[in-house]
């Protein structure tokens, strides 16, 4: 059943994480409620403790700080760069110009997300990240780079990819409900499928695919493009929180399309999770009961990722002390 609730948002779900030092840095939402049950309807989303994600996918921008900074000479040892990442499902080219400056963002496409980055990415990045940047190592610090799902997050990870419930819990849990397990279908705080829409402010807007065939200014096909004509030549990435109406209950954009995001889930025993959907999927990828899996050595132009840290207690000790109501239609 559904129904129509104001609720009380705790500021602790939406309070900025001050960001790391250093040259990348992020926007991070505080996750509280530790200790929250599960989704009874997938068994997922239950955390014990505190912890922050990152408001938005890693963008481009970002990981070519980190490309310029683990790989000054372009040499590319480590795989991190993928030459697909130029063409028009990227945003990222390697130049050939001075070392340390060979990788550049894409005009334009700076701050949408980075794709075609494989888990083994995701875990170099925020190994380096866990390193304090710059010339900080990638083989060792959150994860011992290993065969792709043998690593174990170390205990005492400043950064890491967010496992499949902490991913999940920033998505779909309604924050407001404190430790109960309530959440929504879809990572804008609602059980109603989103509209496949350009970015605004419209609380049901993400970017994906959906052709409901009527000639209305949205459901027309592709979110940017707005047709169903495959767009080839035409950016179909939205900058990260690009949609400022659509964030879920702890203040996270894009959690629904625009990129599927990996999470530390081993799957299948030779897989990792992915979740959320993406420009080019229905809404079937959106929901909170998809879940979806790839090689760690996957690459593709709708696979990107988020990173999370641990908050920093000035974020719990806002959120303690106020709360705002939120307008917002859950599952029950």
């Amino acid at each position: 059943m559904i129904r129509t609730l104001i609720l009380p948002l705790l500021l602790a779900a939406v309070a900025g994480v001050p960001a790391a030092a250093g040259t990348v840095s992020f926007d991070f939402a505080t996750v509280g409620n530790a200790g929250n049950a599960a989704d009874p309807q997938t068994g997922f989303g239950a955390v014990s403790y505190n912890y922050a994600i990152s408001k938005h996918e890693v963008t481009n921008a970002q990981y070519t700080e980190f490309l310029n900074a683990v790989d000054p000479t372009g040499a590319n040892s480590l795989a991190l760069y993928n030459p697909s990442m130029s063409g028009n499902f990227g945003g990222i080219e390697n130049t050939g110009a001075t070392d340390g400056a060979r990788y550049i963002a894409q005009a334009g496409r700076e701050q949408n997300p980075v794709t075609f980055v494989s888990f083994f990415d995701a875990m170099r990045f925020t190994n380096w990240l866990h390193n304090g940047q710059g010339s900080g190592g990638t083989e060792t610090g959150a994860y011992a780079i290993g065969s792709g799902v043998d690593e174990v997050r170390s205990a005492d990870a400043k950064f890491w990819v967010p496992s499949e419930d902490e991913w999940y819990k920033a998505a779909y849990h309604d924050a407001s409900a404190g430790t109960a397990g309530v959440y929504f279908d879809y990572a804008t705080g609602s059980d109603s499928v989103p509209v496949s829409d350009q970015p605004g402010d419209d609380p049901g807007a993400v970017n994906y695919f959906n052709n409901d065939g009527a000639a209305n200014g949205f459901n027309d096909g592709y979110a940017v493009s707005g047709s169903t004509s495959f767009p080839s030549s035409t950016n179909r990435f939205t900058d990260v929180g690009a949609y400022t109406g659509a964030a879920s209950p702890y203040g996270t954009f894009d959690q629904n399309g625009n990129v599927w995001e990996w999470n530390e889930a081993v799957i299948s025993s030779s897989f990792r999770g992915l979740r959320g959907g993406s420009w080019y999927n229905s809404s079937s990828g959106l929901r909170a009961a998809d879940r979806v899996s790839g090689n760690p050595t996957l690459e593709f132009g709708i696979v990107g990722f988020r990173v999370a840290t641990v908050p920093e207690p000035s974020s719990l000790l806002i959120g303690a002390l106020a709360a705002v109501g939120l307008l917002l239609r859950r599952r029950v």
